[in-house]
């Protein structure tokens, strides 16, 4: 079983900035990465960001440039900085643990209950 407390999502203007932070906790045996997706009404969940425990790191493209993801491999907690915020960033953002929890060898994704992001134009 694996645990999420994610925080951070809100109500934001227009080129406003937020930090998404994820702690996770429970019965992890190994993280191959963290990472953040979205998910829009109507839309399909999306990747936002994700960070390896080798801190190699993979954007959206339309995250590119106004977010960063970072991680604190110690606390297994993932962060996501986000600026420059617009309407279109507006989501439900889900935390992503993509490693294993119940038997060692076997991956699979876990995930947290998600924060709402709401920007305003």
């Amino acid at each position: 079983q694996v645990h999420f407390v994610e925080s951070g999502g809100g109500l934001v203007q227009l080129g406003g900035s937020l930090r998404l932070s994820c702690v996770t906790s429970g019965r992890i045996l190994r993280i191959d990465s963290m990472g953040w997706y979205r998910q829009a009404p109507g839309n399909r969940r999306e990747l936002v960001a994700t960070i390896t425990s080798g801190r190699t790191t993979n954007y959206a493209d339309s995250v590119k440039g106004r977010f960063t993801i970072s991680r604190d491999n110690a606390q297994n907690t993932v962060y996501l900085e986000m600026n420059n915020l617009q309407p279109e960033d507006t989501a439900v953002y889900y935390c992503n643990l993509r490693g294993a929890s119940r038997w060692y060898h076997v991956t699979e994704d876990y995930w947290g209950q998600g924060t709402q992001v709401t920007v305003s134009a």
